[in-house]
């Protein structure tokens, strides 16, 4: 963990936002901003430190855009023999230059125990993407094997929606050949990567992935893949005894946030954003900190070198 004062030193030195018109064609994405070269067939992505819930940019958190820069490009080397991905190079600790893709309508997600929205769903009796879970559970139970929950790809502010498979196909969103490979891709994807985390006592509880198509039609990965903000991850050696006394897991990922927000707040995405204290902030970076520690087996070493915006401009040689 970084030292809190440190952390409180960098409170405000953060991206929210950033325009670099000469990058070519802006995006605006929930946390980060996409700057397309439609004539090279590159996209440059800056993983801005905006912090969303439900859907919501909520606040800014010091070192969240390297951190889940630096992540999501560990675990894109660790599986590109699995799936290819977008990756062309790393400029800077915010920035990955991609392969410019179109992007497939939906969200493929990945779930291996019920928990979140899954079990707000369950507890309702409702299905989650047409799936219907098994009458007995508790929250935070290990499932009998994992499955797939797809959502639709809502604009930023809107909400995401379960869709089944079915009506994915049927809606012609992604054709069925099509829907298999990446259903496919998504399971390996995850056995691979969940096995990884069980080794530094991590389980990897819930994943979501986005898939592209390149200029001249490959399928790759897309956004990020196994960081705190679009996966669950819970400390293994203490999950079962825990789960035994009823309690929650130990929770290193995005969710204490959203828990936060809804016991602290009563907010669950709509209505006025609340304010973030300080020291929900703080244990926000630490959290996200043990994180990246546990799943690289690498020091986090935050860059600090004045203004961070400043910074990403040196590196893109702007």
């Amino acid at each position: 963990m970084l030292d809190e004062s440190l952390i409180r030193s960098q409170l405000n030195n953060t991206v929210s936002e950033i325009s670099l018109p000469q990058l070519g064609h802006h995006y605006r994405g929930k946390v980060r901003e996409n700057f397309i070269d439609k004539e090279n067939h590159q996209r440059i992505i800056i993983s801005t430190d905006r912090l969303s819930a439900f859907d919501r940019v909520i606040t800014t958190i010091p070192f969240k855009g390297q951190l889940l820069n630096q992540m999501s490009v560990f675990w894109f080397e660790k599986t590109k023999h699995i799936a290819p991905n977008h990756i062309i190079d790393v400029p800077d600790p915010n920035v990955v230059r991609v392969h410019e893709c179109e992007s497939l309508p939906i969200e493929m997600i990945v779930r291996a125990y019920i928990t979140g929205s899954a079990w707000r769903a369950y507890q309702k009796g409702e299905s989650v993407s047409g799936i219907i879970f098994p009458p007995g559970l508790k929250n935070y139970q290990k499932l009998p094997e994992p499955v797939i929950t797809p959502s639709t790809k809502a604009e930023v502010g809107e909400h995401d929606l379960p869709i089944s498979k079915e009506e994915i196909i049927a809606q012609g969103l992604v054709d069925a050949e099509l829907y298999a490979d990446i259903e496919k891709k998504t399971l390996d994807l995850f056995r691979f990567a969940s096995d990884y985390c069980a080794q530094n006592n991590l389980i990897l509880v819930d994943c979501k992935f986005e898939f592209g198509k390149t200029h001249d039609g490959k399928v790759v990965v897309i956004d990020e893949i196994f960081t705190p903000d679009a996966s669950r991850f819970w400390i293994k050696d203490t999950y079962e005894s825990r789960f035994e006394r009823g309690e929650k897991p130990e929770i290193l990922d995005k969710e204490f946030f959203r828990q936060w927000l809804i016991i602290e707040k009563k907010y669950m995405g709509d209505g006025p954003i609340p304010e973030v204290p300080d020291e929900v902030k703080v244990e926000f970076v630490n959290r996200y900190i043990q994180s990246y520690e546990m799943i690289t087996g690498e020091k986090f070493e935050p860059v600090i070198e004045g203004n961070v915006i400043d910074r990403i401009k040196k590196n893109l040689n702007i």
